[in-house]
């Protein structure tokens, strides 16, 4: 019986989503999104963003509450993980740059700049650390395959 209820909430706020993706779509067709100043492209990216996070804060809360309700250990193995990214970013941050963008039409702040080097940074030492634990994983089949 409670499935049911949590089903039908969530099949009622899909719709809602749904409904005012739905209008925030069409009114940016009927006004035109170049129209002034491109204020429905702004209204549409911000629900996209809006979504987004409700997407990402759902899967996050639904995740945390079956993996308590189910197995409460595992509450700790996601603490070091994100203790282990939150490092990660730190790391990235501190090797940023931060150095002045060339031939670049707008200028961007300080913040902007030591934010992208970041994001960069930490594009670089994941795409690293996945092209080796492939190669490493290879090896180490190779090496439990020959015996």
């Amino acid at each position: 019986m409670e499935k049911q209820k949590y089903a039908k909430i969530v099949k009622i706020l899909l719709v809602a989503l749904i409904a005012i993706s739905v209008a925030v779509l069409i009114w940016g067709s009927l006004t035109g999104f170049e129209a002034n100043d491109g204020a429905a492209a702004d209204v549409l990216f911000y629900w996209a963003y809006a979504v987004l996070g409700i997407a990402l804060a759902s899967v996050i809360c639904v995740g945390l509450f079956i993996k308590a309700t189910t197995d409460p250990k595992s509450l700790v193995k996601i603490g070091i993980i994100v203790v282990g990214a939150a490092v990660l970013f730190g790391v990235a941050y501190v090797l940023a740059s931060g150095a002045p963008a060339i031939n670049c039409s707008k200028v961007p702040t300080d913040s902007e700049l030591k934010m992208t080097d970041t994001i960069l940074n930490l594009a670089y030492i994941v795409g690293g650390a996945a092209i080796l634990s492939i190669i490493c994983g290879e090896v180490l089949m190779a090496i439990r395959n020959k015996k």
